[in-house]
């Protein structure tokens, strides 16, 4: 089996593995590196090709092996969620929440190695997320839209990953429930965001104008801020 590797800036390490046998290209994305098993005598450029086809969904895939585990010393803390795990002396897992605040009682047999279990504590701090977004997000936004007169029509919160917020050109407004992950000043500059958008639909000079002026002049620099996170806990 012949073998090449290279780094890549934001996949990393990347393992491509010719295999006789191979009959198309197969990407997996584990731990250590992005591997990719590809028919025997293949172009590099053509495999190139297909690396930037799937570059987001592999980088969406990088960060999802890369997760911290969950276990007893993960926690999550911003100004709006805050979450831990503790052990408890009960046979099962319970969960005790509070508006901003959860706390996950784990079984002194819990095996936190466990893939199954990793996705059900995923699903129950999702939810958590959720239901928290649902009370907090609201109460946010009214009172940014009074404070600087921006009205919408409405307001849903739900699951999205792959953007913070969005507005449509009815003055609908839609936020993603992980927003509770951002330090406070980055979810007003969400907030914010698309509140402008009830003014200016696109994202031309005069958006800008607009954002800045409702965040003293630093428009540019939280969106390059709010470039460093993501949706990933």
């Amino acid at each position: 089996m012949v073998e090449k590797e290279y780094s890549d800036k934001e996949l990393g390490k990347i393992i491509i593995r010719e295999n006789v046998r191979a009959r198309r290209i197969v990407m997996r994305t584990r731990p250590d590196a992005l591997y990719v098993t590809v028919p025997e005598g293949i172009a590099m450029k053509e495999i190139q090709v297909t690396i930037e086809k799937f570059r987001v969904k592999l980088i969406r895939s990088k960060k999802k092996v890369e997760r911290k585990r969950i276990d007893l010393d993960y926690k999550i803390d911003t100004e709006f969620f805050k979450l831990s795990l503790v052990s408890g002396k009960q046979s099962k897992f319970l969960a005790h929440s509070e508006l901003g605040e959860t706390k996950i009682i784990c079984p002194p047999t819990a095996n936190f190695e466990d893939e199954e279990l990793q996705a059900w504590l995923r699903k129950v701090i999702e939810e958590a997320l959720r239901k928290n977004a649902k009370i907090i997000l609201p109460s946010l936004i009214d009172d940014l839209s009074k404070q600087h007169k921006l009205p919408y029509e409405s307001l849903k919160v739900n699951s999205s990953q792959g953007r913070w917020g969005s507005c449509s050109s009815r003055k609908d407004i839609n936020l993603s429930y992980y927003l509770l992950l951002l330090p406070s000043h980055l979810v007003d500059y969400v907030l914010l965001h698309e509140l402008a958008h009830t003014k200016e639909m696109n994202h031309s000079d005069k958006f800008w104008t607009i954002l800045n002026q409702l965040t003293q002049g630093k428009a540019l620099e939280l969106r390059g801020v709010l470039k460093g996170y993501s949706t990933d806990f």
